[in-house]
Order: structure tokens, then sequence, then C-alpha cells
């Protein structure tokens, strides 16, 4: 037996007597495997993908089926590949892809207009996915942890302004303005002035200076028009380069793009609802979120729990009235009155019986007529007697220096903080409060982290949706294949596959007629229009 040094390959030159098969290319265990069986499963037609109810007697060339190409996205984004681009190259090259579309090369602009035509279909689909999760038995639908991230749009800072900085490159180009009028202006007059041996010919300078200003009117114009369009639409920023994308500022970062939030459940740490908002601020956020978790896990009641930055009396009354038991701390609003020894709002105490406030020296405060608006909210106002606040040995710690009587405001449906109040103070509210970093973070930390998916590739409330419902059902699909494994995932949809053939109603035709009749919805609200008479709205 001769020695080698290393290891030696096959022959490129080597004949085959038979070719190898495109079904030897993958395992019989390859997770590749459980994105064909879960595309293969779905009602594509019902789902609205384009072309997925092309007949065979349509002339012209064939497109790809919907089904391909979605499961080319499927395994992108598995595998953190979301160029188009890429997915080309990887789709003549890689042999699980070649297995997957059964050797279909597509073209870049064939991938990338499939992602931004089908982001409807694309929502749908990840809906519908929480729907199998549901028929599987993996969500428990009593508790959400709620949270929002930002993500980076296909948009620069420099080319998103705001009003006041429209305001200031407004004043700016007027000052370079009026410099250059005042620079034309001495030229006119020493072109005036008769010429002497000293003057020479001049510099000639007038031209460029002309065609400055022009540009320097041109840039102003431009200027104005942006900031008259923000003043006519009430909106706070103008993005050039993505018409939806925003300024969003939180601990110091600021980020050119949008905020995501997700719903996410505590039995497997699944993604049940999450939308995209170019709303940085967290604050009205909370019930819409809830009540989509709600809505997918079909239950009568659900625990929602959410950080610092949810906190809204009206949002809270909203989850309230709908069933939802919400947990988030309340921020410490008085803290500037307590660091200067005086008495905070917390420190008066309400009786509902007579609805009057009692002040620590034991006062009362009585309400007044008619109610203070404040941020679409109505105040009622509870003020004290100046007999009582004159004399009061506390007057010091509860008034300042020119007040003469405390006046206080309560919000009309106060109850509902106080409720509130109540329930963040026992004993559970903390572990509560634990539990929800380490449900809501998980979702952000794998995807931004692991799969490097901090930007969209798109531009667009619509296509960034989409592709967020990509990122979303790719990251819940993976969990599942973690959660149950492949010969679990495979036998289960095989299980569902079987009951749907034997009743319509059952299982799996059951979830794709819930799947259609979310689209149906989902159409409904956005394109009015196109829906025809009688479709559930």
């Amino acid at each position: 037996m001769t020695n080698r040094t290393f290891k030696t390959g096959e022959s490129r030159e080597q004949t085959c007597l038979l070719p190898p098969r495109i079904e030897d290319y993958v395992g019989p265990d390859n997770p590749v495997r459980a994105i064909e069986s879960f595309v293969d499963a779905l009602d594509l037609v019902g789902l609205g993908f384009r072309h997925a109810e092309r007949g065979a007697d349509e002339v012209g060339q064939p497109p790809y089926h919907p089904a391909d190409l979605l499961k080319l996205y499927l395994y992108g984004y598995i595998n953190q590949i979301r160029s188009s681009r890429r997915l080309e190259r990887e789709a003549c090259r890689n042999l699980e892809l070649i297995w997957l579309l059964k050797n279909l090369k597509p073209g870049y602009r064939t991938i990338a207009n499939f992602r931004k035509a089908n982001w409807a279909a694309l929502k749908a689909a990840n809906r519908g996915f929480i729907l199998l999760v549901r028929e599987l038995g993996l969500v428990e639908g009593s508790l959400v942890a709620i949270d929002g991230a930002f993500f980076h749009g296909d948009a620069s800072k420099a080319s998103i302004s705001t009003r006041k900085k429209l305001t200031e490159q407004l004043a700016a180009l007027d000052r370079d303005i009026e410099a250059y009028g005042a620079t034309m202006e001495a030229n006119d007059a020493a072109e005036a002035r008769p010429p002497s041996r000293d003057d020479g010919n001049g510099d000639g300078s007038g031209g460029d200076l002309g065609q400055k200003v022009a540009r320097l009117m041109a840039r102003r114009n431009q200027v104005q028009a942006d900031l008259d369009r923000l003043e006519a639409s009430g909106e706070t920023q103008l993005s050039r380069t993505d018409a939806d994308a925003r300024l969003l500022s939180k601990s110091g970062q600021t980020v050119a793009g949008y905020n995501v939030q997700i719903a996410v459940e505590a039995k497997h740490k699944l993604i049940v609802a999450s939308e995209v908002v170019n709303d940085g601020n967290d604050t009205n956020q909370l019930h819409a979120m809830a009540a989509a978790a709600k809505d997918a896990l079909g239950v009568e009641t659900l625990q929602a729990a959410a950080d610092i930055g949810y906190y809204n009396g009206s949002t809270l009354q909203a989850c309230e009235a709908d069933g939802i038991v919400a947990y988030v701390p309340e921020a410490e609003k008085n803290s500037r009155l307590a660091k200067q020894g005086r008495f905070t709002l917390n420190e008066f105490t309400y009786v509902a019986a007579q609805n009057i406030y009692r002040c620590p020296a034991g006062a009362e405060l009585r309400p007044m007529q008619g109610y203070k608006e404040d941020a679409g909210k109505r105040h009622v106002r509870y003020v004290s007697s100046r007999s009582d606040c004159g004399p009061c040995p506390l007057r010091l710690r509860c008034l300042s220096i020119k007040a003469r009587r405390r006046e206080i405001y309560r919000w009309e449906h106060q109850d509902v903080i106080e409720r509130h109040r109540a329930r963040m103070a026992q004993a559970e509210a903390p572990a509560m409060m634990r539990k929800r970093s380490a449900l809501a973070e998980h979702p952000f930390g794998t995807l931004k982290c692991r799969a490097g998916y901090r930007h969209f590739l798109v531009r667009g409330f619509d296509k960034v949706r989409g592709e967020w419902s990509l990122m979303a059902l790719c990251y819940n699909f993976t969990r599942l294949l973690h959660i149950l494994g492949f010969d679990r995932f495979m036998a289960k949809l095989a299980e569902l596959a079987k009951h749907s053939s034997r009743s319509a109603g059952c299982c799996l035709k059951a979830v794709l007629a819930a799947i259609t009749l979310i689209l149906a919805r989902f159409r409904a609200e956005i394109f009015p229009e196109d829906v025809p008479n009688g479709t559930p709205a």
C-alpha cells in the first residue's frame, strides 16, 4: 500500500456511468425538506400570491411558480442570504437550493420583484403560520411580552430632514445669498467708477458670482418647498430617499429607519403578532400589539407585559376594555418635587366615596366645575381652601411662595391607573417584568446578532412590512423546527394533510380557510375599492 502525505480527492476527469440524481443532493433528514413540505401545504391562491392561479391555457412566456420563489426566499432568510443577486448565484451552485428549486435558476430581477409585489401575501403567510402553530398546540395564549427595536431603512440620516433642520438651512442660505449680493453690488460700483491706472482690468468674477447666486436661489426654493410640504402635511420629518423612513432616537441612538413592534408568546418564544411603524415612541403601541396578539391566539383574556416606554393611560384603558391585563412599570414623574423636599401627588389621598382629595395635613381638595383638556384627555381640577392653606404648618412643603392654595388635576379615568398601580404592587409583578425581558429580547437578539438582520433592503411601508414578515416567518419556522425536531415536524405536517383530505372542515383545511379570511380582511383594509361585495371585512 502506498503511503500518501495528504488525503486526495477524485480526479475531475473521471467519468461516471450514470449521472447523480438531484434527489441525492440532500439527505432524508435535511431541513430543506421541511421548507418544501411547508410551502406545498400552503394555499398560495388564498394567500394572494401573484400568478398562483395561472391556468395552463394562458399564452406567453410562463412565469416561475410562486411556490418556488417562496421556497427560495425562505431558504435564503433562514441561512442569512437576503440579496436577490446572492440568491441568484446560490441557486446555481448551492446543492440544497438546486434540489429545492429542481434546478431552476431565476434571475435576480425576478427574485427581487417577487418580494416587492407579494408583500401582502407574505404578511398573510406569516399570520397563517401562527394559526398552524395554534393547531399544533405550541402556544398557551396566557402571556405575551411586547417590545420594539429600531431597524435601519434603505436611507441615510442625511436624506431625512426635520422642520428645525430645514429652517436652519433656509437661514444659512439667506445669509449666503445676502453676502454674495453685497459682493455683486460692490463689483458693480467698482465698474461704474472711471478707470484709473491702478484699477487694471478687474478680477472677472462677476459672472461666477451671478451663477453662484442662481444656484443658491434654486437651492433656497427647494428648501422652502420642502418646508411648505411639511407644514401642509403636518409631518415632522421629510425623507427624500424612502418616503416612510424616519429619524428615530432612543437612549442616545439615532437611526434612519423603522420601529419594529413584536408580541412574543411565553411558552416557546414565538412571535405571534408584529407590526412596523415609523414612530420612535412606544407609548401608543401597547394596545394595538396586545389586541393583535389576542386575536392571533384566539383567547378571551390575555396578559401583556411591556417595559416602561409603553406606559400610557389611554392605552391601559383600551387594554382593560378589551380583556387585556397589562403589566407596565410607571415612570417617576415627581422626582423634582421630591428632591426639593416638597409633597408629590402620591402623598395626596383620593377618597372615592366623597370625590375629594386629602392633603398630608388632612385638609380637603374639592372638585371644580368643568374639565381641562390636555393631550386629548379630560382632567377634573381639585382645589383646596385658602383658609386651610394660609395657616397650615406644612405650607412651605406644599406650595410655592406665590401660590395661595393647592390644585390637583385628576384624569376622568384615573381609576384605571389606580387599578394598574395596585396590580404592579403585587408580589408577582417583579417576576413578570423579569420574564418579559427574557421573552421579548430573545427574537430581536436572534435576528440582529445571529442572523445579522439590522436593516431593511426595500423602501416604503408596504415592502418593508413584507420583508419583516419574511424575517418573522423564518424566525418562527426555525424555532418550530428546533422545538419539534425534523421528524416530528414532518410527521405533524403529514398528519394535518391527512386529516384535511378526510374532512374539509378539519385541521389544515380549517387553517387554510382562516388564512384566506385573514387575507380578505387585510385586502379590505388596504384596497377597499378592489374587494367585491359580500367579502368579510
